[in-house]
């Protein structure tokens, strides 16, 4: 289980406000952490966050997980004081009216409600249909637009306003584990790699910017990096609740170990690696098929330059993209030791080529 100093590094990076396009908070608080034992840690004009261990080691290795999660912006305040708002990111329509949010502002934040007419003021037929994101508007109780623009902003960003809680033995609830939960493991692995005398690899923990919109972030670090292989840490849809389909998505459960997945994205030799790296040092790992691209950093990094050799490995997630993400504390440390376990064997005569 993670020390206590860790966890509470993962409740104030997920607790922290980092929509796509607005991640300084959160990667303050990574670099911060980072520093502590990293030998040298840096950033970019794009954002991305960088630690760094045994720079002149070989191979050069890059671990990437985003610090960037879904949202909103301020799109449109009406003569009531109305804010309608745009989408950061992939969000279910369905699951945004009455929520909490908050709208952070050059003068701090500030609290509203997603509304929508209630159920009692909807003819029978609207009352079916899934709600359109520019059809809602959030409630701060200004007066008058006047009002609401002295406390805020066109293009201020919103996240759900909800925050890190155990819900029941070592399962999680959060918004923006998707994936923060990944910067956090590439923190971790970097930390306990640090405590090794005889590490080879240089070693370039990567936590991203601009996943959830652009894959900006993986595309610039990449090719600043050059790393010889990379593994990129996400999150992936969890299939152990009703209605989840296995036949389509495969069959992964929370509590039984990190993904490594396959695909054309991910290099074989890595993933060969990694297997073989999991059964060596009994890490109990789940396997998942990307046929085509991942929807992950990975996409950017393996075609970075001339390429790069990249493996995948997720956390598995249940209700991903929603103020409620769930993931089981174990799945997540044993991401971080098989990175740990992955680098720590590598050496200069290492090949990566298909």
């Amino acid at each position: 289980m993670f020390r206590s100093d860790s966890i509470e590094f993962l409740m104030e990076l997920v607790d922290t406000p980092s929509p796509s396009g607005f991640e300084r908070p959160a990667q303050q608080v990574w670099r911060r952490y980072v520093s502590e034992f990293a030998d040298k840690v840096e950033s970019d004009v794009q954002g991305n966050s960088i630690g760094i261990l045994n720079e002149g080691g070989k191979p050069r290795v890059m671990l990437i997980g985003h610090c960037d999660e879904i949202g909103f912006m301020v799109r449109y305040v009406n003569d009531q004081g109305f804010i309608y708002f745009s989408a950061i990111g992939g969000i279910d329509p369905n699951i945004v009216p009455a929520k909490r949010v908050i709208i952070h502002t050059d003068r701090g934040p500030v609290k509203g409600v997603v509304g929508r007419l209630p159920v009692h003021m909807m003819d029978k037929e609207d009352g079916k249909k899934a709600p359109k994101i520019h059809e809602l508007w959030i409630d701060i109780g200004a007066r008058n637009k006047k009002e609401a623009l002295k406390r805020i902003s066109i293009g201020d960003p919103i996240v759900f306003d909800s925050g890190f809680e155990m819900l029941s033995g070592k399962l999680a609830v959060a918004r923006g584990f998707d994936d923060k939960m990944g910067a956090f493991a590439v923190a971790e692995a970097l930390r306990m790699l640090s405590r090794r005398k005889r590490l080879k690899a240089a070693v370039y923990g990567v936590a991203s910017v601009q996943e959830e919109i652009t894959f900006a972030g993986a595309a610039t670090s990449t090719f600043a990096i050059k790393p010889d292989v990379a593994i990129a840490v996400d999150v992936i849809p969890a299939t152990d609740t009703p209605s989840a389909s296995k036949e389509r998505y495969g069959e992964i459960r929370l509590g039984k170990g990190p993904v490594i997945d396959r695909g054309s994205a991910v290099s074989p030799a890595v993933d060969e690696m990694l297997r073989k790296t999991a059964k060596k040092y009994r890490i109990p790992y789940q396997t998942s098929a990307a046929p085509a691209r991942t929807g992950t950093d990975a996409d950017a990094v393996f075609v970075s330059r001339s390429g790069v050799a990249c493996g995948l490995v997720s956390v598995p997630n249940r209700y991903m993209h929603t103020p409620v993400e769930i993931i089981h504390l174990d799945d997540l440390e044993q991401c971080a030791r098989l990175m740990v376990a992955f680098v720590g064997d590598l050496d200069s005569r290492a090949d990566f080529k298909r």
